[in-house]
């Protein structure tokens, strides 16, 4: 629990909220473990919906707006890179009201540390706590919230970015490892921008619809505006990075695919120029060569009729440019 005043940020207990409501100041209440003792403390407190108190306790699997009274509900969500190329959704929900912000922690996969689901609020707190951030209001700080929050999305375009460039290298440079592999990583790459284009466009819709509800005064709608044109942005980026790095796995797969083309030209040329052969000495060939004796002539004939036939098969393959 923090009290941000002019004078700046002090920690309280919770057993001061009650009174610090009705004080001067922005409230900030983050709970970092939300269990039913909490929600019945803070519902009583606060006057927190049903609803809400839902929200709080429950994985969101979608981000979400809605108002109750004086209060809005902002659920937003943030990647986590995971093994194997998957994407944990980190949540971070707000309840805001008039003069307080209250802060949770969806429940999280038991695979991501707990430090990825506090990387906002330690933020936000280090710089209130530093002096560097001065909120006057609850939107305000919620506000401090998100920016972070878009800062770690775009940390993690970059990151995405710098694979796409690399992978990029190994194509237009012959990849010669492990294709199987590689694919793997091509679409890893491709996946962890797919998710991160994901959250930035339900973000944007998100924020789309709290300026629709008109949830605060003028001042805080201009910062909705602009925090909405910064996801709007990075979902912008996000996609030409996905494009570009399709553009590389076709690339990639269709060197492949010409390399197997290829391939399969030459194959078929091995057959066209051995198969009549095979034929030929298959039906004629247990008539020269027995075991008492060999028949001379007849091979030497049998012979030169395989050259030539192989001859014209081979000039008649180089003139249909199979080699």
């Amino acid at each position: 629990v923090r009290l941000i005043t002019q004078d700046g940020a002090r920690r309280c207990t919770p057993d001061e909220i009650e009174s610090l409501l009705d004080g001067p100041g922005v409230l900030w209440i983050d709970v970092r473990y939300w269990d039913a003792d909490t929600a019945e403390f803070l519902a009583r407190r606060l006057g927190l919906h049903q609803r809400t108190v839902r929200d709080c306790a429950a994985r969101n699997l979608v981000p979400k707006a809605h108002t109750h009274l004086d209060q809005t509900v902002l659920v937003l969500h943030a990647p986590e890179p995971g093994e194997g190329g998957h994407v944990h959704y980190i949540e971070l929900d707000q309840v805001i009201g008039p003069n307080w912000l209250l802060t949770t922690h969806g429940p999280m996969d038991p695979a991501v540390p707990l430090d990825a689901a506090y990387v906002e609020t330690r933020s936000v707190a280090r710089k209130l706590e530093s002096g560097r951030l001065h909120p006057s209001r609850a939107w305000e700080l919620s506000g401090a919230l998100v920016t972070v929050m878009i800062g770690r999305l775009r940390e993690y375009l970059t990151a995405l970015t710098e694979q796409v460039w690399n992978l990029e290298r190994q194509v237009t440079g012959g990849h010669l490892g492990n294709p199987e592999q590689f694919l793997e990583e091509l679409f890893g790459v491709r996946h962890g921008l797919l998710a991160l284009r994901t959250i930035a466009t339900s973000s944007i819709q998100v924020y789309g619809r709290m300026e629709q509800l008109s949830v605060c005064a003028a001042p805080d709608a201009a910062q909705l505006v602009d925090v909405g044109d910064q996801f709007h942005r990075l979902a912008a980026l996000t996609d030409s990075q996905r494009e570009y790095l399709q553009g590389v796995i076709e690339f990639y797969q269709t060197r492949s695919g010409t390399k197997m083309t290829i391939a399969a030209e030459r194959l078929a040329v091995i057959a066209a120029v051995t198969l009549p052969i095979t034929a030929l000495s298959s039906v004629v060939g247990m008539n020269v060569i027995v075991n008492e004796q060999t028949l001379t002539g007849p091979l030497v004939v049998l012979l030169a009729i395989m050259v030539m036939m192989s001859g014209v098969l081979l000039i008649w393959t180089h003139r249909k440019g199979w080699w």
